[in-house]
């Protein structure tokens, strides 16, 4: 039997098709798996007829919403590879993941018409041929077709598989520590993979409904949401996260589990009256893409809410480990043990398995583990050894295979769930005439977990913090920007010229300026 991600939909519509798959965060709307299928096909077959053929590359430009998951199942089934991009970016960074990934059609929503128009205007920077806005009425563009147009012309059959199993599904791209992001490849069966490992390893039951807060260009949201297609869960959807909606939708729509990174669990502790809401449906939140503080799993604790933890990546298309609530406020700074259908050890640098307490560096396997780094098989060979993936993070493991991530070899900055990359916001602070060193560390911030600081090394006096701060605005996405710069007469360097960033966050621990 061969394996197709976008034929899953259809499934679950033949054996739920009366079921709620879809409800809006906002306006309410509730679509079937019968009614979100055919809107699929049609898109499916749209695509088609403007030229789509299994292996093209097709740009999802859009906000959480139906348009997204439709048309990511829609290019799943007709053998088109789905590249979700993080329209937190500049034009810049998207240029270089559209030309990088070779799209040629990308579809993108009302929010983002001028950054579309931009792209537009930089003519063969990009190879895209096909422009399909979603915009409904909210301007319109000279150069792009109309989604909906499309999509209620086009017939509702079901589409041809256009391809399955090994064949490439996604390309998802995630920052790399030489300043260019990687495009991660999954296919349909590590996609499977992930999906049947998650299955495994929770709580769930038939009839949850999810709340799907993340942006749909994440994997920690794009796969939750493909799981609930394969398992008949109702999807409630958030355009944009809002503490105090998300109380709301719990309790209206009766949630029973989600995912939701550690700030986003902070701020809707702060939403005055959050206690008094009904959230008694609530069986369980996951979180995820940053630590997790022990006191944020005590303070849901404490009004009933388990929260669960995982250690996932992109890599990984989501899981490597979890753990409960429960062995968290046991197991203190543990990030769990491997989820099921997956591996994971702790290996010296010479590649030998570390004893019980020992650090050495994260190591996962598993069929849900990425094919590739898209057009890098140079990084895809450094990361993927006999099987194992190496996540390049420090960390121990006890004698019942519970992880405690200690650092994070290659320095990442994780901010409000975002993976901030030092070597990118380096570049391009490096860019000013007056920079000559810059070193990148994360500071603790309370409100986004950690945020970049730059630590500039600069030709003369007469440059200001303010100007530092300001030349990286337009250059990088907002996540990215230093919330502050300090400026030192040296960087500190071991023998062979490596920045040691461990020194510079001792001497500038934070927090971070809000």
């Amino acid at each position: 039997m061969k394996t197709n991600i976008g034929q899953f939909l259809a499934r679950r519509a033949f054996l739920n098709p009366d079921r709620a798959a879809y409800v809006d965060g906002l306006s309410g709307e509730r679509l079937s798996f019968a009614t979100l299928n055919s809107r699929c096909n049609r898109i499916a077959n749209s695509l088609i007829q403007r030229g789509v053929k299994p292996g093209d590359r097709v740009g999802l430009l859009m906000k959480n919403g139906v348009e997204f998951i439709e048309s990511f199942f829609a290019i799943a089934k007709i053998g088109g590879v789905i590249v979700p991009l993080n329209w937190r970016l500049v034009a810049d960074e998207l240029e270089f993941i559209l030309k990088d990934s070779g799209t040629r059609t990308l579809l993108f929503g009302a929010p983002f018409l001028d950054l579309a128009t931009e792209l537009y205007q930089r003519g063969d920077k990009t190879e895209i041929l096909d422009w399909i806005q979603v915009a409904e009425g909210q301007g319109e563009t000279h150069f792009s077709a109309d989604y909906h147009q499309l999509q209620d012309a086009a017939a509702d059959t079901e589409p041809a598989v256009g391809a399955s199993d090994e064949a490439m599904l996604y390309i998802m791209y995630t920052s790399g520590t030489t300043g260019l992001p990687k495009g991660v490849v999954h296919t349909h069966n590590t996609a499977l993979w992930a999906l049947m490992t998650i299955s495994a390893s929770i709580d769930s039951r038939d009839g949850d409904v999810y709340l799907a807060a993340l942006p749909l260009f994440h994997v920690g949201a794009l796969t939750p949401v493909t799981l609930n297609v394969y398992s008949g869960t109702t999807s409630v959807v958030m355009p944009d996260f809002d503490p105090l909606l998300a109380w709301q939708l719990i309790e209206r729509e009766k949630i029973t589990t989600g995912l939701l990174v550690p700030a986003m669990l902070n701020f809707m502790l702060q939403v005055p009256g959050h206690d008094k809401m009904d959230y008694s449906s609530l069986r369980w939140v996951q979180s995820g893409a940053s630590p997790l503080p022990v006191n944020l799993i005590q303070a849901y604790a404490d009004i009933g809410i388990p929260v669960h933890q995982i250690y996932g990546l992109t890599e990984t298309c989501g899981p490597a480990c979890v753990i409960s609530a429960e062995n968290a406020l046991k197991k203190l700074g543990s990030t769990g043990q491997s989820f099921f259908h997956t591996d994971v050890r702790i290996v010296d640098p010479e590649g030998n398995v570390c004893a019980p307490g020992e650090q050495g560096e994260v190591e996962v396997r598993g069929l849900h583990i990425m094919k590739e780094y898209w057009n890098r098989p140079d990084a895809t060979a450094e990361t993927l050894v006999d099987g194992w993936l190496r996540t390049g993070d420090v960390a121990s493991m006890d004698e019942a295979g519970f992880v405690y991530i200690q650092d994070r070899i290659k320095d990442m900055i994780i901010s409000g769930g975002e993976n901030v990359y030092p070597a990118e916001v380096e570049n391009v602070i490096l860019g000013h005439p007056q920079v000559v060193e810059v070193a990148v560390i994360g500071q603790p911030s309370e409100r986004w977990g950690e945020s970049p600081f730059a630590v500039v090394v600069r030709s003369d006096d007469s440059l200001t913090e303010a100007e530092v701060l300001q030349f990286c605005d337009g250059k990088l996405a907002r996540f990215k920007m230093p919330k502050g710069a300090v400026f030192v007469d040296q960087i500190p360097r071991n023998p062979s010229g490596k920045v040691l960033k461990r020194i510079l966050r001792e001497q500038f621990p934070g927090p971070a300026p809000s």
